[in-house]
C-alpha cells in the first residue's frame, strides 16, 4: 500500500470486515492510515482504493469530480474517432468502472462491488460529465462472479438503438452495444488498425488473413491499405455477418473478403496443410488467460496459434499478434512468439511493440493495466 497499489488482496488483511461496496478505512499494523477502499466479501481483491488521501470523503462530490476529471483528460488525447474509453477502472481512479463512449451513448461496466454501490451516483456523474442522457449498462462479464455480482445488461439512462456506427479515422464500423464483447466494439486496438492499413499500403500486401476478425477491423484496415484479398476467419457467425456489412459499408467489392466460420487453430492448420502462405496475418484473439493462475495453460494455446501463423507466413511477410491477457506479462508474450517461431522453424525481426489505444492508459502504480500487448514481426 506504501506504493499507493490500489488492489488489496485477502491474505494482506490481518483483520476487518464490511458490507459490500462499502467504503473502509485500511490501516497498517501501527495503525497508520494506508487508504479509503470499497470492501468486497468475497473477491480474492477484498479492497479496492478509491483514495490514498486521509482527508478525502467518499461521496457523491468525490465521483463526480473523478469522472469529469478521466472525461476531460480524454480531450488531451489524438483520438480519430468518436468512439473512446472515458473510464479506465483502477487507471482513472475508479477500480472497476469501464466506460465507453460511442457517439452520443454511454455503455458502462460495473464490475467490482464498490463501482456496484455507487452504480446510480457514478451514472448520473458521467452523464453530467459528458452532457449525454443515454447510458448503456453491460455489467454481464465474467469479473461480477468474482465479486458476487449478478450479471445485468440493459438501459440504465434513457433508451434509444442499440445497433450503432462509429466513425474510426476514414472508416465506418458499426457495432451492437446489447450483444457485441465487452461494450461492443475493441475501441483499444483503434490504432494498430490503422498501422496496419499503414503496413499494407507501405509493404503492398496481396493476400492477408484475418484471424479472430470480430466484427471485421483490421478487414477494414487491410482492404483501406490495398489488399488484394483478405480472408477473415472467426467461430461466431453474427460478429462474420457484421464484418462483411462492414466491408460494404465502407465501399469495398465483395470479391475482395471472405468470411470463414471455424475455429482458428483448426483453419491454420488446414491451411498450412493446403500450402497455403499469406503476405501478412492477424492474431488477435480473446482473453486466454484472465489472471496469472491461468498462464501456463494460456502460453500454450498463444504458441500453438503463433506456431501455425508463422508457418503459413510468407518470406517477407509481417505477423500482427496480440495477447489482451492480464495474466501474460509483456516478456512473456515475448517468449512465446519466439519459441512459436522457432519451432516453425522461422526467422524473423520484432519490427514494433504495441500496446492499446491512449485513452486505454495503464499508471505507474498500475503495471496491470497493460492487459494488452502486442508485437509487428516480419518474417526474414
Amino acid at each position: 500500500m506504501l506504493r499507493r497499489h490500489p488492489w488489496i488482496f485477502e491474505s494482506a488483511i490481518a483483520r476487518g470486515a464490511a458490507d459490500a461496496g462499502e467504503t473502509v478505512r485500511v490501516e497498517s499494523h501501527e495503525g497508520q492510515f494506508l487508504a479509503w477502499a470499497a470492501f468486497s466479501p468475497v473477491s480474492q481483491i477484498r479492497a479496492r482504493v478509491w483514495s490514498f488521501d486521509e482527508t478525502q470523503r467518499i461521496d457523491a462530490a468525490f465521483f463526480r469530480l473523478t469522472c469529469a476529471r478521466a472525461v476531460n483528460a480524454r480531450q488531451r488525447f489524438d483520438i480519430q474517432s468518436d468512439a473512446l474509453r472515458l473510464v479506465h477502472g483502477e487507471s482513472d481512479g475508479l477500480p472497476g468502472l469501464i466506460v465507453d463512449r460511442y457517439g452520443d451513448t454511454l455503455v458502462a461496466q460495473f464490475l467490482s462491488a464498490g463501482a456496484e454501490r455507487w452504480k446510480a451516483v457514478l451514472a448520473d456523474a458521467l452523464l453530467a460529465a459528458t452532457g449525454l442522457t443515454r447510458l448503456y449498462e453491460r455489467s454481464d462479464a465474467s469479473g461480477r462472479d468474482r465479486e458476487g455480482l449478478p450479471q445485468v445488461s440493459g438501459w440504465m439512462r434513457g433508451d434509444g438503438p442499440v445497433e450503432l456506427v462509429l466513425r474510426e479515422h476514414d472508416w465506418q464500423l458499426a457495432l451492437n452495444i446489447a450483444t457485441g464483447h465487452k461494450t461492443g466494439f475493441y475501441l483499444d486496438q483503434r490504432d494498430s488498425r490503422r498501422k496496419f492499413a499503414d503496413y499494407t499500403r507501405r509493404l503492398k500486401f496481396e493476400r492477408v488473413l484475418n484471424c479472430y476478425c470480430y466484427t471485421g477491423g483490421f478487414t477494414v484496415a487491410a482492404l483501406t491499405g490495398g489488399a488484394t484479398h483478405v480472408t477473415s476467419i472467426d467461430s461466431s457467425a453474427p460478429a462474420l455477418q457484421q464484418a462483411a456489412a462492414n466491408v460494404a459499408r465502407n465501399g469495398f467489392e465483395a470479391a475482395r473478403a471472405t468470411f470463414v466460420d471455424a475455429d482458428v487453430n483448426a483453419s491454420l492448420r488446414k491451411l498450412g496443410a493446403e500450402g497455403q502462405t499469406f503476405d501478412a496475418i492477424v492474431l488477435d484473439p480473446p482473453k486466454f488467460a484472465p489472471t496469472v493462475a491461468h498462464a501456463e495453460r494460456a502460453a500454450r494455446a498463444y504458441k500453438d496459434i503463433n506456431r501455425l501463423a508463422c508457418k503459413i507466413l510468407a518470406p517477407g511477410g509481417v505477423l500482427f499478434t496480440y495477447s489482451c491477457s492480464g495474466g501474460i506479462s509483456a516478456d512473456l508474450f515475448h517468449k512465446i512468439v519466439a519459441s512459436a517461431a522457432i519451432e516453425a522453424q522461422v526467422d524473423g525481426y520484432i519490427v514494433e511493440r504495441l500496446g492499446g489505444a491512449p485513452d486505454h492508459p495503464m499508471t505507474i502504480n498500475f503495471p496491470e493495466g497493460e492487459y494488452l500487448k502486442g508485437l509487428i514481426v516480419m518474417r526474414k
